[in-house]
């Protein structure tokens, strides 16, 4: 069918199309037929010339355009450009006018383009990655056919705007294309041009020419297929071509989506569309896919849609390297028809190097005829050639292309090395030259060359060693930017000399020819074209047979080269080909051969291959003969289970104990770093987090879905008793509540989150931690979604509702994502902040347990570590006979995926290895030692246990449809064995949960003892000892855990093609175990009964080549090995590991039982056999036999003359599913066997038999794995890591460059985090994509943290481990320590007969007030260790007052309680919420508010100057005061009415004095308050103005004059009440004018501590009207309430002070009962500053002076009130306050402590002054040292000292007795009292001798006057007449030990006469 249509429609045409259209949807079972008018009107041979004449690189200048284009041209005939004229631009991309036309440029420039002329790209070969603007008359272009072009040219230049050029040679000179051809615009005007969604030009379509230069091709087009399969390679596309093809190759193949537009100036940093995988056979999997990507189409054309012109035949198949539509379709970047989109199960697996050096596309072009591919090729090479496109230019292929892959791989990765210099420049680098062509292929030839047999190459070795030989040759440029170790790769050739094109052919030969043909290279002399026939033509010669490379190099012309390397060993190019597979396409291609019946012929020639028939024939007919009966073998064991039993009977198994529920110590340090963080995102200054404003913490927990992960989660979420810790469940919770909290990423998951989403949206004071687990899984944009959200909607959910709009902007939501494998979290373009990262801690630091675990973690380092020398126990293997076996079976069934061929002699292995142990020896032939040793184990484990606890065998199979062949296959043969009850099978699968047998589930309830007869298992964990193989499906795991019988992780079968760090690190993460740490593992116990790890005998790797490809061709037996060659066997393979060798378990399994050689008999049974190397040395006679027959043990010893036979049998045995040279029945491997003999009655007694379980808890399982992952993991690179740390982290993701650095060994978590967040970028597909900010902090999502840590390790624990502590960190946020202390001198306290009667009056009635007698003691429990006051009512015994505190000890051990805080709460700068921003004055929006300064004087006569204070009112505020008009001055606060009843006012200002506790002092009362309006005014030291001010700025600050900055709070409280008292006056004037009483102006203030918290209210409920019986509870109350029932009280103003109680938890009745009390009031107080206007505050003091004030008020007969059913909390407040005065000396450099001892000294002594005020060194001298001036009162309480006008702490064991000097004041009678001191402290007038006379002094008491000064103290003593009566000496002098200027006070001491 030959393409003779030229365009027309015609009859014949439209039926041959119809006919092909309904031939492809019959036999088409998925896919939409194509649409019957795009094939009609795109005929094929228009196609091939838009596929091949326009997508040729454009500086090619060897295809001429005559008749004879396939000539090359010399130079000789080369193009003359015409010289350009004078002074003109030359310069390339801008016209001779000197204006730039790059489309780079002037995409965004306004283009002025007249009618009919439409803008055209222009390529121009010395900007090979640019296209020139022009604008060209479209009557000069062809249509969309390539038809209808006018001959000529018609052309304006956009940049100088020259018009009417009317020939393209003219035009071309003009725009600068320097052509080297005779110019063509059909060979230079290469696209249409168009304008994208944003307006800028991009580039569009490909411009269809159909021209002269394509009818030298028209012979290969017509005999090309009908059926095109392009390659749709953006750059970085793969193409692979399975075997055959399928039903509906006829269809439509979706266009690849290009980055169109300009190229990136920045290499490193270009992204670049992900690898596309397509095949001819089933490339579109999806009909929506389809249909979006044709609406997708720019324009109407069908440029993206290519034709199959007739039905497929094999013969005719033509393939263009480089399809038009794929490669440069007008596609937007990142639109919503990506062909392929990795990370969703649908990525192709990474590849190396796939970013381009810019996105321009691959300028890979047909050179000559196309190279046709032979018909035969797979089924002669038994693989598929793999193709790598290398330099220049690549021919097209045709023919059987099915047979061949091409890949651009290699192509990319020299593309990068030529970028390579420029990533440096931008590094600062001076411009150095990148590596050349011919350095790179010859680099690339040194690389194969040193290749092993069976070894694949690795597209980032290659990179490694490119970047090595650019390194070294420009170190001394690029010594700055990056040092990195030395690679160890093979030596590059000296870089002296630079290799010529002409040598190179020469030097990769000589490279080449000593690798015994394992690199053969082919040199051409015109093009690739004839290299490749002659290697295809080679391969179907067999002469290749032993070459895995084929190099092809074509350097003859022009100085470059092309070339290219096709892959043909049958190992390497089966994985290669394989590894093009997308994770879906690999499911597909399996499916599809298992559907088709393609596994079939495998099955056939199992059956061939076993002697006795078919093994099912076996099967059968031994389950006839075993019918009615358990296997003998297996029943016979006479092993006596000397077992202990529990009350029931039933045995009991020592070594099967549950783990023990707790909180590991790693999981807690874990848990706290993971609280730092949260506690340092709500720290910073962003406000992103207030953590202030949550009280509780819910979570959701977000896994894959998996049904075991869920019910796992949900288990652990369960037993964690997080639930109730949270407050979230009350007892008992139950598991539907438990999965409220956790989500399963599965179809129904999105209404269950806009749940989660309103509830967090409902509660803004919960902080909600929504964990995603697993979060490496499902990384896809939900971009991605729209185009398979109909094939699966699941794909991008995670992107859907972890990154929606109302998580990321939810204040009260944190995202923690959890993961062990980070990487693909860790680019340039990730969410998450490096600072937001938490890694699990290393447990040793500098050989330093950090954190003390009972249990090792056993992870990949240290399995890796097991394989290195000196270990017993490698527990990383590989089975070296399955891996032969799997390459013969390849090389036989080229056509079947290597997965097929893997699970099936997989599955056989443990088929005939169960039929081996079952009784039928002569199947251990058919199996692998590796297979036997695992299911001898297997089957035995539960034999040694009295309960039957087994172990667990995990048989990892992702590809789903395979493990259900293998479960379906295995399961067929454990019920033909009679196994059923000997061990349990289960089919893993992602989407369902465990099924288990109705026997074991029994089995399980037992062992676990559980009643619940509902019970099933639902996760691994919970089949702890059931003896299973447990097939693991699902491509990949999904956070699964296993329980720890799992004794062998059997990986055989993962998909080792696919080399990415993330699959293979979670395949091993399965393995990952925790092993008791006080059992070395090293050393494995003697006697292990389960391990048969022993020495196994083995040939070397080269042996099992050499026999089995000759077994398989030709039916042969491999030849005999003597037993000497045993010495050889030291690899790593596990089947002759001579490190295994632990000892044998015992194994008894059959007839036919090997035993292994051990010592004679008398030795045998003195001591269990040594096993190791040391049986290497035995002599064959002798090995033992053991016979377990009927019961009865036979033990015999094989003859001598038998003795080589069981060695050479093994030799031959080793070879899997081979005819065995003579049917030998003996176990051929002394590691498979056992160690272990049988005890009998008569017979000797060995060990006892050992329980599975005993072993669990101290060796990890074994693992074995594909030969080539084992290799990754042990072949280490010059980092000193595995191979695979340096893998392609994820396959989401790919690297920036090809050439960066190395992992280091050294690297932490967190380096290795910042190395892939600068080497990484992710695909479009990937959910992080479109976050461009590239390492801003702004991309950073602010309430995002990731957790990671290795696999299994106990990160579930962790983070609920952290929810736990984060919501006690915020209860504890929401709570306080108040001060909890019972109140002091209860017993001291008068019993007066006379009662307050009425103990429910609300306030206290004046006149019955008036009579109670005033309490002098002192109650409040922070004066405990201050002096009693008497009175003449007390008796005090000296006894009554327990010893004091030390000092030190006085703050520490005060009682404190936690109290949560309640609503009335007045709170710290810490605290925000809404309601209260505005009281606060913080306002994001706007500035801080603004305040005023007010100066406010008045005088005052005891201070002798008039004093000014300061007022900063905030404009919020001003409305509370009153001020001058005009001027504004100051004037007076304003003062309610006594008579004022306001429900929403407080009448009282509230003053509140602080220091030092500008962020911890409880300023916000606005709670307190509960809203209500008052006035709040702090009073703040000068110096701690500012701070104060910017802490509160919307609060009254009364700033102390600079005097009072080293003053106590006495000065504050005495400013703070005279000012009061002016300010009354000053209102009762301005009132006055009002007509207002002067007694009707409100005179209360109230003084408040800065630490008053909560308050509280007693509610009394009396039992009658009189009674004393009452009972009463206490409840918080807000402080309006408090104030507005005060302020209320009748008569209120007769009082001069009120308070209330200091609250205590235990809290007397006796306390209560009363309901007001006259006492001393401390804390918050209520003062009249009219009644007290002549009492005044001491502002000298700095302690006790509100006691000082409380007696003074009493002596002027004014009434104290307490109200006893009212209370205040006080908070402890570590800071500030009385704490922030500090006694030091004044000579700085003196570190000696001072002592209060040293606070006085006497006069004009060289004592050391101090730095402290003179008041408080007195005062602290006092409390502590008293006694040396008052010897006589110390604990005389019967005498005490009396103290005039002034109370002065004197220490606990002093009383003192107050008096007042004042005429008409109250005072004690003292007539019958003898005074045992007198102290005088600053008297004033009023204390005159007489006054001193009444009262009476013991002989020897002692007086202390104290002055200011030495001048006064004389005075006084003569004004008193004291010498009258005192005796004083000299000595006796003394003061407080303060310099001069410092005004010290002066002591003088006398004795009573």
């Amino acid at each position: 069918m030959g393409n003779s249509y030229a365009g027309q429609l015609k009859t014949t045409r439209f039926e041959e199309v119809l006919h092909n259209s309904i031939e492809a949807s019959l036999r088409s079972n998925t896919l939409v037929p194509r649409p019957i008018f795009s094939q009609l009107y795109l005929e094929a041979e228009q196609q091939l010339s838009s596929l091949e004449g326009s997508s040729r690189v454009d500086n090619e200048e060897e295809e001429e355009e005559g008749d004879g284009g396939l000539e090359p041209s010399s130079l000789s005939n080369a193009y003359q450009l015409p010289p350009p004229p004078e002074g003109c631009c030359t310069t390339d991309g801008f016209c001779q006018a000197g204006k730039d036309l790059r489309l780079v440029s002037i995409s965004n420039e306004p283009i002025e383009v007249p009618a009919g002329f439409l803008l055209v790209g222009a390529k121009s070969p010395s900007l090979p990655d640019h296209l020139l603007v022009c604008a060209v008359d479209k009557r000069f272009l062809p249509d969309d056919n390539g038809h209808n072009a006018l001959l000529g040219f018609s052309g304006n230049c956009v940049g100088c705007g020259k018009k009417g050029f009317c020939y393209f040679t003219e035009f071309s000179n003009h725009i600068n294309l320097k052509l080297t051809t005779q110019p063509k615009k059909q060979k230079h005007l290469k696209y249409y041009l168009i304008r994208n969604a944003q307006g800028a030009l991009t580039k569009g379509p490909l411009i269809c020419w159909k021209g002269s230069e394509f009818r030298s091709r028209q012979n290969s087009a017509n005999t090309c297929s009908s059926s095109l399969f392009p390659l749709l390679e953006g750059s970085g596309s793969l193409a692979a071509f399975p075997s055959d093809p399928v039903p509906g190759t006829n269809s439509i193949v979706p266009v690849r989506a290009q980055q169109a537009g300009p190229a990136s100036d920045h290499p490193s940093l270009t992204t670049v569309t992900g690898p596309a995988v397509f095949n001819g056979k089933d490339s579109p999997k999806h009909p929506q896919l389809v249909k979006n990507n044709l609406s997708a189409l720019p324009r109407p054309s069908a440029l993206g849609i290519l034709p199959n012109s007739g039905p497929p035949k094999k013969r005719h198949k033509g393939w263009s390297p480089e399809s038009p539509s794929a490669a440069d379709g007008g596609f937007p970047q990142g639109g919503g028809n990506r062909a392929k989109h990795e990370g969703s199960g649908m990525s192709c697996i990474p590849q190396a190097g796939l970013v381009g050096s810019t996105s321009v596309t691959i300028p890979v072009v047909a050179s000559g005829e196309p190279v046709s591919v032979p018909d035969n090729l797979l089924k002669i090479c038994k693989a598929k050639p793999v193709i790598f496109k290398g330099h220049g230019n690549f021919p097209y292929l045709c023919g059987n292309l099915n047979d061949v892959v091409v890949s651009p791989l290699l192509y990319t990765c020299y593309q990068n090395s030529q970028s390579l210099s420029r990533a440096y420049e931008q590094h600062g680098a001076s411009t150095v030259q990148p590596i050349s062509q011919e350095m790179q292929l010859l680099l690339t030839v040194y690389y194969l060359v040193q290749l092993a047999a069976d070894q694949v190459p690795l597209m980032e070795d290659l990179e490694q060693i490119l970047l090595r030989s650019w390194r070294e040759s420009h170190l001394t440029e690029i010594r700055q930017y990056q040092q990195a170790p030395p690679q160890p790769f093979p030596p590059a050739p000296s870089t002296a000399a630079p290799v010529t094109s002409a040598q190179l052919p020469w030097l990769a030969g000589l490279a080449a020819s000593s690798c015994n043909d394992s690199v053969h290279v082919i040199e051409c002399a015109y093009s690739l074209a004839e290299g490749l026939s002659e290697m295809f033509r080679l391969l179907i010669e067999g002469k290749l047979a032993k070459t895995n490379y084929v190099v092809i190099i074509c350097a003859c012309r022009n100085a470059a080269i092309d070339s290219c390397i096709a892959v043909t060993g049958k190992y390497q190019a089966r994985i290669l080909s394989e590894s093009l597979l997308s994770p879906m396409e690999y499911q597909r291609e399996v499916h599809y051969e298992l559907v088709t019946g393609k596994v079939d012929s495998l099955g056939a020639f199992f059956s061939s291959l076993c002697p006795e028939g078919d093994i099912d024939i076996l099967l059968d007919k031994f389950h006839q003969e075993n019918q009615g009966h358990v296997s003998s073998s297996l029943t016979a064991s006479s092993i006596k289970k000397t077992a202990m039993l529990d009350a029931g009977g039933v045995p009991v198994c020592a070594s099967y104990h549950l783990e023990p529920r707790g909180v590991r110590p790693f999981q807690l340090a874990v848990a706290q770093k993971l609280l730092s963080h949260v506690c340092s995102i709500a720290d910073s200054s962003t406000q992103n987090l207030d953590l202030g404003s949550f009280e509780k913490v819910d979570f959701l927990i977000c896994i894959p879905p998996s049904e075991v992960t869920y019910q796992q989660t949900v288990f652990h979420v369960w037993h964690s008793g997080v639930l109730l810790e949270l407050g979230l469940e009350k007892e008992p919770v139950t598991k539907q509540r438990v999965e409220q909290h956790v989500l399963k990423l599965d179809v129904e998951a999105q209404a269950r989150f806009k749940a989660f989403l309103q509830n967090s949206f409902q509660n803004p004071h919960t902080l909600f931690i929504l964990i995603h687990d697993h979060a490496h899984w499902d990384l896809v944009s939900s971009a991605v979604h729209n185009i398979y959200s109909q094939s699966d909607p699941s794909v991008g959910l995670v992107d859907r509702l972890l990154n929606c709009r109302e998580v990321k902007e939810a204040p009260n939501i944190v995202t923690l994502h959890v993961t062990s494998f980070p990487y693909a979290l860790q680019t340039q373009h990730t969410l998450i902040s490096p600072y937001n990262e938490i890694h699990w801690p290393i447990s040793y630091s500098n050989g330093v347990d950090l954190y003390h675990e009972n249990k090792k973690y056993f992870g990949l380092a240290e399995f890796i570590d097991s394989t290195l020398s000196g270990h017993s126990l490698p527990l990383l293997r590989y089975d070296s006979s399955f891996e032969a076996m799997v390459t013969a079976l390849g090389k036989r069934f080229p056509r079947l995926h290597s997965a097929v061929i893997r699970t099936f002699v997989l599955v056989q292995h443990y088929a005939a290895a169960m039929m081996a142990v079952s009784g039928l020896p002569q199947m251990k032939n058919h199996t692998s030692v590796e297979t036997l040793e695992i299911t001898q184990n297997l089957l035995n484990s539960p034999k040694q246990c009295p309960c039957g606890h087994g172990l667990m065998v995990l048989l990892r199979v992702p590809c789903s449809p395979l493990a259900a062949v293998a479960y379906e296959r295995l399961a067929h043969v454990r019920a033909r064995l009679a196994l059923e009850e000997h061990f349990e099978i289960i089919l893993g699968n992602p989407s369902s949960g465990i099924t288990v047998g109705k026997h074991f589930v029994k089995q399980l309830k037992m062992w676990q003892k559980i009643e619940d007869a509902e019970w099933r298992p639902q996760t691994y964990l919970e089949l702890e000892g059931l003896p299973c193989i447990l097939i693991f499906s699902g491509m990949d795991p999904h956070g699964e855990s296993l329980p720890r019988s799992l004794r062998y992780c059997d990986l055989r079968l993962i998909n080792s093609s696919c080399l990415v760090r993330t699959a293979l690190e979670q395949e091993l993460g399965l393995a990952a175990y925790f092993v008791s740490d006080d059992i070395p593992l090293e050393k494995g116990t003697k006697n292990e009964a389960l391990e048969s790890d022993g020495e196994k005998l083995s040939s070397t790797d080269e042996d099992e080549e050499a026999g089995t490809e000759g077994c398989f061709e030709a039916g042969s037996t491999s030849e005999k090995r003597s037993p000497v060659k045993r010495e050889r066997s030291r690899s790593h393979d596990s089947a002759s590991s001579s490190r295994s060798s632990k000892a044998s378990g015992s194994v008894l399994y059959g007839e036919s039982l090997v035993q292994p050689l051990g010592p004679p008999q008398g030795e045998l049974a003195r001591s269990p056999p040594p096993c190791g190397p040391s049986e290497e040395g035995r002599t064959p006679g002798e090995m033992q036999r053991l016979r377990v027959s009927q019961g009865s043990t036979v033990i015999s010893r094989n003859s001598p003359g038998l003795a080589p036979q069981p060695d050479c049998s093994l030799r031959t045995n080793r070879r899997s599913l081979q005819v065995p040279a003579t049917p030998s029945s003996q176990l051929s491997s002394s590691g498979s066997s056992s160690t272990c003999a049988v005890p009998t009655a008569n017979m000797l007694v060995l060990q006892a038999s050992q329980c599975s379980m005993a072993k669990a808890c101290r060796q990890p399982p074994v693992v074995f794995l594909p030969k080539l992952v084992y290799d990754m993991l042990l072949s280490t690179d010059s980092s000193g890591l595995p191979k695979a740390a340096s893998l392609l982290p994820s396959p989401s993701v790919m690297w920036t460059s090809s050439f960066r650095p190395l992992l280091s060994k050294t690297m932490t978590s967190t380096e290795q985090s910042l190395y892939y967040r600068q080497w990484t970028v992710p695909r479009s597909s990937h959910m992080d994509y479109g976050n461009r900010a590239e390492g801003r902090v702004d991309s950073f999502h602010p309430r995002r943290l990731l957790l990671s840590g290795p696999p299994q390790i106990g990160k579930t624990g962790a983070y609920l481990q952290f929810l736990s502590i984060l919501s006690r960190m915020l209860i504890r946020l929401t709570e306080v320590d108040v001060y909890d202390e019972e109140e002091i001198n209860i017993s001291l306290q008068e019993e007066s007969d006379w009662h307050y009667l009425q103990l429910t009056d609300p306030w206290p009635d004046l006149e019955l007030f008036q009579k109670m007698p005033f309490d002098y003691i002192i109650h409040d429990p922070k004066y405990e260790d201050a002096s009693l006051i008497c009175s003449h009512h007390q008796s005090i015994k000296s006894e009554d007052r327990g010893m004091s505190r030390k000092p030190e000890d006085l703050y520490m051990r005060r009682q404190t309680a936690r109290m949560r805080l309640s609503k009335f709460a007045a709170y710290n700068t810490y605290h925000h919420c809404e309601q209260c921003h505005q009281y606060m004055g913080f306002h994001p929006h706007y500035q801080l508010y603004e305040s005023t300064l007010h100066a406010f004087a008045f005088s005052y006569s005891m201070l002798g100057e008039e004093i000014q204070l300061h007022f900063i009112i905030p404009k919020s505020k001003e409305h509370h005061f009153v001020f001058s008009q005009p001027g504004g001055q100051l004037e007076s606060m304003r003062l309610p009415l006594v008579t004022d009843k306001s429900y929403e006012h407080i009448k009282s200002p509230t003053f509140t004095p602080t220091t030092g506790r500008h962020e911890h002092g409880l300023f916000n009362l606005y709670h307190a308050m509960d809203g209500a309006s008052h006035l709040h005014v702090l009073v703040v030291k000068e110096y701690e103005m500012a701070i104060y001010k910017k802490y509160w700025p919307n609060h009254i600050m009364l700033v102390l004059p600079s005097i009072f900055n080293s003053a106590g709070v006495g000065a504050a409280h005495f400013l703070i009440k005279e000012l009061c008292y002016h300010n009354l006056e000053l209102e009762r004037s301005r009132q006055e004018e009002l007509g207002i009483k002067p007694q009707d102006i409100w005179p209360f203030i109230v003084i408040s501590d800065d630490s008053c918290v909560m308050w509280n209210a007693v509610d009394v409920d009396c039992a009658g009207e009189q009674s004393r019986e009452f009972s009463w509870s206490e409840r918080n109350i807000s402080l309006k309430h408090i104030m507005q029932h005060i302020e209320a009280s009748p008569n209120i103003t007769h009082y001069a002070l009120i308070g209330m109680r200091k609250w205590a938890s235990k809290t007397q009745s006796s306390e209560v009962r009363e309901p007001f009390s006259r006492c001393h009031v401390h804390d918050f107080i209520i003062l009249n500053v009219d009644l007290t206007q002549n009492v005044q505050y001491n502002q000298n003091r700095f302690t006790c002076d509100d006691v000082d004030f409380n007696l003074r008020v009493h002596s002027a007969g004014l009434l104290l009130c307490r109200f006893n059913r009212f209370s205040v909390m006080k908070k402890q407040i570590a800071v500030g306050g009385h704490r922030s005065f500090h006694i030091t000396s004044k000579v700085s450099d003196s570190s000696v402590v001072i002592v209060p001892s040293q606070y006085i000294c006497a006069p004009d002594s060289k004592h050391t002054f101090l730095a402290a005020p003179a008041q408080l060194l007195l005062e602290k001298f006092l409390q502590y040292h008293s006694h040396r001036f008052f010897p006589l009162s110390l604990k005389n309480h019967s005498h005490p000292v009396l103290s005039v006008d002034c109370y002065l702490n004197l220490g606990p064991q002093i009383s003192v007795c107050y008096v007042s000097s004042r005429p008409h004041s109250l005072n004690i009678s003292c007539s019958d009292m003898a005074f045992s001191g007198l102290l005088l402290y600053l008297c004033d007038s009023f204390v005159g001798a007489s006054f001193l006379k009444k009262f009476h002094f013991l002989k020897g008491a002692t007086l202390c006057v104290i002055c200011q000064d030495r001048n006064s103290l004389r005075q006084t003593v003569v004004r008193l007449e004291l010498e009258d009566e005192w005796q004083f000496r000299l000595r006796d002098e003394f003061q407080t030990a303060n310099a001069k200027e410092d005004r010290p006070l002066f002591f003088l001491t006398g004795r009573h006469i």
